[in-house]
């Protein structure tokens, strides 16, 4: 039952993150997920509903020491930034998937900044 409730309130806190966060394809949504053994970010155009670019601890490029804590979020989030510039995108708007900004989320999002992201 504990769980149940943890999940819909998770759920909540997305939909209404999501309300207020939209990509496009001049700026689009930098979408993380952490799950506990990987991180997951994407680089989503909403208009056109594409995923631009991507970026995860299972992708081959990452090494498989790379796990799902602050560390792993700082590699991911600089390889993910690296993706993005690759692909031209330069600004983008930051969907934390309903998760506290702090810790990993956090520690994701300034290694991207750092590596030459906006946002």
């Amino acid at each position: 039952m504990r769980t149940e409730k943890k999940q819909k309130l998770k759920q909540l806190r997305r939909w209404r993150i999501r309300k207020k966060v939209a990509g496009s394809s001049v700026r689009p949504r930098m979408a993380v997920c952490f799950t506990n053994e990987n991180i997951h970010v994407q680089f989503i155009d909403d208009d056109a509903g594409v995923t631009l670019a991507a970026a995860s601890t299972v992708s081959k490029t990452v090494p498989k020491e790379v796990a799902a804590n602050v560390t792993g979020a700082k590699t991911i989030g600089a390889l993910a930034a690296r993706q993005a510039l690759d692909k031209g995108i330069k600004e983008v708007v930051f969907d934390r998937g309903g998760m506290r900004y702090h810790g990993k989320v956090k520690a994701l999002a300034e290694a991207a900044r750092e590596a030459g992201l906006k946002f």
